[in-house]
């Protein structure tokens, strides 16, 4: 910057006006930090909430001044996304940095203390440490089990047959159900007394069938109810490619002879490869949160325990809201990466594409 860009710049900090923004941020900074740092947090969060407030009236007082009406058109609903969103995950975040439990009244400042808590060996590391290789499991089985019965499923309905409509909705049916009444359907399911599953097992084999006897079977329920529930959705959007396909293509290999795995990986992927990577990343998204289907069906119990589960006992069950602020940051850095990757590979195949 330049002597005499500094020159136009600074005289515009230093004015005391209504829509000096700049002002209004810098005394923001200035009084928050000094507030977090030494006032009790009762009082240091309504001093924060002043002087965000303060910096938002400086911005819409600059705005209606410059005539900015398109900003003040969208400031509503940037101020409801900044309360809903923005501000619990900035107070999480600096909650992460304290030594606070929701049953006290007590805070203090630990650094990283709990990051490394977490990702260390110390307490209840060794649990945390084996909720995430559970949640890897069942990220890779259930989102691998989704995507090949959605695929599946897709490939079926995409072809005209009687009583298609009907099957379509009967498939879809799952996924407008809730979470629990999934999960209370497949505990009725899994039960070792009257369940249909155990049932059958013991007409055919003879004896008592507990599914959930063991870890392997306990995953397979798992597994196998959160497929139940979301692989239509898998279907959806893979449906969505198979439609948009033109059908003169199909006209054309079937002239030429083409095999059909031919036509399958040289007219149908290249239409559907960009919805599975989709369909992909949200159920890996979704699945890093898998939990409700683990308090219902095991309640962690036969090592199902994964981390967002951890996490709910950590914050709500035994009150270490800082250290389940931590987790729950580590979870999102994970998502952050893999949503990143996906990104990646995404604009990769568009400059392959247009290359």
């Amino acid at each position: 910057m330049s002597v005499t860009q500094i020159a136009r710049t600074s005289p515009a900090l230093l004015v005391v006006s209504p829509d000096n923004w700049r002002l209004a941020i810098a005394v923001g900074l200035l009084v928050s930090a000094p507030a977090v740092a030494a006032l009790p947090p009762g009082t240091s969060f309504w001093v924060v909430g002043a002087m965000v407030a303060l910096v938002a009236a400086a911005f819409v007082v600059n705005a209606w001044r410059r005539r900015y009406y398109g900003g003040l058109l969208v400031a509503p609903a940037i101020a409801v996304l900044f309360v809903m969103n923005i501000f619990p995950l900035l107070w999480s975040l600096g909650l992460s940095f304290f030594a606070y439990q929701s049953n006290l009244q007590s805070i203090r400042f630990v650094g990283l203390y709990n990051y490394t808590k977490v990702l260390t060996n110390e307490i209840a590391a060794p649990d945390n440490w084996n909720a995430l290789v559970n949640t890897g499991m069942f990220v890779v089985l259930t989102v691998s089990a989704q995507m090949i019965v959605g695929f599946l499923l897709a490939m079926m309905f995409a072809k005209e047959f009687p009583l298609r409509r009907y099957l379509l909705i009967l498939v879809l049916t799952p996924m407008m159900l809730s979470v629990v009444a999934a999960g209370v359907f497949f505990t009725y399911y899994y039960d070792p007394t009257f369940g249909i599953l155990s049932y059958v097992v013991n007409s055919i084999a003879g004896g008592q069938f507990i599914l959930m006897s063991s870890k392997a079977g306990a995953v397979a329920g798992i597994v196998f109810a959160d497929a139940w529930m979301w692989s239509p959705f898998v279907m959806l959007l893979v449906l969505a490619g198979l439609v948009s396909v033109p059908k003169y293509l199909y006209e054309a290999a079937a002239i030429d002879r083409v095999s059909a795995w031919r036509r399958f990986w040289c007219i149908t992927f290249p239409y559907i490869r960009g919805l599975l990577m989709l369909a992909l990343l949200f159920r890996t998204i979704e699945a890093f949160k898998l939990a409700d289907l683990v308090i219902l069906l095991t309640k962690g119990g036969n090592d199902t325990m994964t981390i967002s589960y951890q996490l709910i006992r950590i914050a709500n069950e035994q009150n270490k809201t800082s250290e389940g602020a931590a987790i729950s940051y580590v979870m999102l850095f994970m998502v952050i990466v893999l949503t990143n990757l996906y990104l990646y590979l995404a604009n990769r195949r568009n400059r392959r594409v247009e290359t």
